[in-house]
């Protein structure tokens, strides 16, 4: 058998749960966004991947291509021993390969696979296969009519923490900042590892097809980003029109729940870091005064001021754009949030 004899293999013939599925890209590409299961046996280290884009820009593709040939021949030991144990683990499992779009790098393997024995497939289209599958079904579930549920508050209003408890108990959540893996704020990425845009969206056409016999969704009021992400217009579209539930909850306490979510003892610099990133929006005094407070370490205090006189402002003016008033909701803790919440929400579905 040679290299070029590889056989193929589509994505509605995968089995994803029981195929052996290889993702052969770089370590880089495969954390920004891989299929579900997939087991990442790079061909190229995120240095030599560049490396060789860097020959085929600069100089020719058959010099990429010899500098990519000379990088895989010493691996080839390597990439066998993972691939053989694998498949014992795996048993009688096919073994599907895939890189970017089904090109030189999926087939290389499964071809070289081949020829020690190993019987392979190669993905048609690689991942950008399963990319396309994610828009489509985006594209169908934008086309569909669900009503929505708005839970709106002020910065620290523990929203994520209520909706997750929402979710816990059946409720359709549709849990944006979940998916994302991000807060929202400036700060929403801290000890968490944000989630590519194609990444989230996979995550999200996966809740909707969980949630796909819900005639309405729960979301939170999220603006058109969360960190780096952008939301679906269809989303956007249904906060805008949905049922607004307003969280009221007692400042101190709110504080309180962004110092302990933050940790300013763990994460003290990426903190500041944030803070530095907003000071073209906050006046001279208000610098001023956080930078004395950030170097007596009194966060609580930062965080107070940074709520009166940037967040709160900013939604204030935001939540005047909706066409419709909110139904308020005052609370002091999650389980009284939790409660109430399920009679107002029971109301509508």
């Amino acid at each position: 058998m040679s290299t070029v004899d590889v056989k193929t293999i589509t994505l509605n013939e995968v089995l994803f749960q029981d195929d052996l599925i290889i993702d052969v890209r770089s370590p880089a590409e495969f954390a920004e966004y891989h299929i579900p299961n997939a087991v990442n046996i790079p061909l190229f280290s995120n240095e030599e991947r560049a490396k060789i884009g860097t020959v085929y820009k600069q100089k020719s593709q058959a010099e990429a291509i010899e500098l990519g040939v000379s990088l895989y021949g010493p691996k080839l030991p390597i990439l066998y021993q993972k691939v053989k144990s694998l498949k014992q683990k795996k048993g009688e499992s096919r073994i599907v390969i895939y890189c970017w779009r089904g090109g030189m790098r999926s087939k290389t393997v499964a071809g070289t696979l081949g020829l020690v024995g190993i019987d392979c497939f190669q993905l048609v289209g690689g991942i950008r296969s399963f990319r396309k599958l994610t828009q489509d079904r985006l594209d169908a579930e934008s086309k569909r009519e669900r009503k929505y549920i708005v839970i709106a508050g002020h910065t620290g209003t523990r929203k994520t923490e209520i909706l997750e408890r929402l979710q816990g108990e059946g409720f359709p959540v549709l849990d944006l900042e979940g998916l994302a893996a991000h807060r929202g704020s400036i700060f929403g990425h801290i000890g968490l590892t944000p989630n590519s845009q194609k990444q989230f969206e996979y995550n999200l056409t996966k809740r909707l097809e969980e949630l796909k016999d819900a005639d309405t969704l729960i979301i939170e009021a999220e603006s058109k980003r969360i960190g780096h992400i952008i939301i679906p217009e269809f989303i956007l579209a249904g906060k805008e029109n949905g049922i607004r539930i307003e969280l009221d909850y007692p400042f101190w306490s709110r504080v309180e729940h962004i110092y302990k979510t933050y940790k300013p003892e763990k994460n003290e610099e990426a903190i500041n870091e944030a803070i530095t990133k907003m000071n073209k929006f906050l006046s001279y005094e208000l610098k001023q005064e956080l930078d004395k407070l950030i170097e007596e370490k009194e966060y609580r205090i930062v965080f107070a001021r940074l709520l009166e006189y940037y967040y709160d402002p900013r939604y204030s003016h935001s939540s005047h754009t909706y066409q419709s008033d909110a139904i308020h909701l005052s609370f002091e803790s999650i389980d009284e949030a939790v409660e109430k919440l399920k009679m107002m929400i029971l109301r509508y579905l």
